[in-house]
């Protein structure tokens, strides 16, 4: 483990040094490292481009599988909440992390979430269950 939590530091050192959050980020499995990153929110100009999520897509692509259930994640701060959902939607095994959230690095909750009432809601709900009706 300490192997991991070592490649996950040097990559929020990368961060730290390119202007980013100093946020790293390694996936594992059984046949050990599978990917690394860092924040390149900044650098990218991208709002997904987190560690987690950077490292996320690495590892779907090398594997050819969007589903990481045999993954573990090793994350330098503990994710905030969009890839919490992430990591949620690939089915990662274990989440391991260094430190919790600072006290002043409080996430922007102030978006308002508002269902919308339309005639087309049950046009898309029957879309919705067969299409995974289908799926089964």
């Amino acid at each position: 483990m300490e192997e991991y939590i070592d490649a996950c530091l040097k990559e929020a050192s990368l961060a730290y040094d390119e202007g980013e959050i100093p946020v790293g980020a390694v996936l594992v499995n059984g046949d050990g490292l599978i990917a690394k990153a860092h924040n390149t929110k900044e650098k990218d100009h991208n709002i997904l481009a987190h560690a987690e999520i950077n490292a996320i897509l690495m590892a779907s692509q090398k594997l050819e599988r969007w589903n990481l259930f045999d993954c573990d994640l090793i994350v330098s701060l503990k994710p905030c909440s969009m890839c919490m959902s992430v990591i949620k939607q690939a089915r990662i095994k274990n989440v391991y992390y260094i430190l919790d959230k600072l006290d002043f690095k409080k996430e922007y909750d102030k978006t308002e979430f508002v269902k919308i009432n339309t005639k087309h809601e049950q046009r898309y709900a029957k879309m919705l269950a067969n299409f995974f009706k289908n799926m089964r």
